[in-house]
């Protein structure tokens, strides 16, 4: 065997390897009634997978040459790993918009509200860029997550603009802090399952008198952690994080004014999580049909998936949304502008 078929015959035992976590892992990611850690983060990186099972079924019919029942075998398991995964993403990327966009001669700007979402990385030293960010983008709202003392520090001058706030930091990596140009009220700080991490609930008051109920939410990450709040409970399983999304999803069910829930969910949009969580407040995913505006990881090109978002309700529509520039953390921020009927 010469040196080219041996090559030919290692690469295609790769193949069949690489082929067959793929679709190990597809199946298990629809495994959603274990609240186990590592099958959640299998729902995190469906894009990636998906565009790996695409290259894997490619490579395999051009490397196969024996169509036996194994071969179709692993050739029907790629393309049903790819089908799952298409499933979950395609409504982000080919569907139809569940929220509604306005067109800019229909703005009434007195009944607008542009928000800007920004995990800052506890660890970041550089509050110039996030500041930056905020000044030519021009939001309303600024709601800062992982956010300690030497942040809220940092961002005293939004004050001089944006003179209504509440602020928590912290030193577990879940402090968060509201600026908003727009009156604050019934504000409250809230612990929905986890006594180290806050979530902020506030009536913001628009230009025109009309009001909007905002929730901004820091749940804990899915994996475990020595260092930092985690999503396991004291019965073992991983559902702190569920928990408090549905505690969120029962507070906005329970309004009658517009409302607005958003920041770092610490999961992907598509999970059976935050399906569940809009279900419950009866609330839409503002990325649907507009793409996926991958948030993190922002120091990785390949493994960014969207963990920040923002769900509302039915009498909101979308003016703008965007991804905005690298502001040193390993989040992008992102803003949305929307008109509250």
């Amino acid at each position: 065997m010469n040196n080219s078929k041996k090559l030919q015959k290692t690469l295609f035992y790769i193949v069949i390897a690489i082929s067959t976590l793929v679709i190990l892992a597809s199946l298990l990611s629809l495994i959603y009634n274990i609240p186990k850690w590592y099958l959640k983060i299998l729902d995190f990186p469906r894009l990636q997978q998906f565009i790996l099972g695409v290259v894997m079924l490619i490579l395999f019919i051009l490397l196969n040459n024996k169509w036996k029942l194994p071969s179709i075998a692993l050739a029907v398991g790629l393309l049903a790993a790819i089908f799952i995964h298409f499933s979950f993403i395609s409504s982000y990327l080919i569907g139809e918009k569940v929220v509604s966009s306005i067109k800019i001669s229909e703005v009434s700007p007195e009944k607008t509200v542009g928000i800007l979402l920004g995990n800052v990385l506890i660890t970041n030293k550089d509050s110039s860029k996030f500041l930056e960010v905020i000044r030519n983008t021009n939001p309303d709202l600024v709601l800062a997550m992982e956010v300690n003392s030497w942040w809220v520090e940092a961002l005293q001058p939004l004050k001089n603009e944006y003179p209504y706030t509440i602020e928590y930091p912290l030193d577990n990596a879940y402090g968060m802090a509201l600026y908003s140009k727009y009156p604050l009220s019934e504000t409250e700080i809230q612990f929905l399952n986890h006594s180290k991490v806050p979530s902020f609930n506030a009536v913001v008051t628009l230009p025109s008198g009309d009001s909007f109920k905002f929730h901004g939410v820091h749940p804990v990450a899915p994996f475990p952690s020595d260092k930092y709040p985690e999503n396991i409970g004291e019965n073992g399983n991983d559902q702190q994080k569920e928990i408090a999304l549905k505690k969120v999803g029962e507070l906005v069910s329970k309004n009658q004014k517009p409302s607005i829930v958003a920041g770092d969910f610490n999961d992907v949009s598509w999970s059976n999580t935050s399906r569940l969580f809009g279900q419950d407040g009866n609330l839409k995913d503002v990325r649907i049909g507009r793409g996926l505006f991958n948030t993190f990881d922002a120091n990785s090109i390949i493994m960014r998936w969207p963990l920040d978002h923002f769900f509302v309700s039915e009498e909101i529509a979308v003016i703008e949304f965007k991804r905005l520039p690298n502001i040193g953390s390993d989040h992008f921020p992102l803003f949305a502008k929307f008109q509250i009927e």
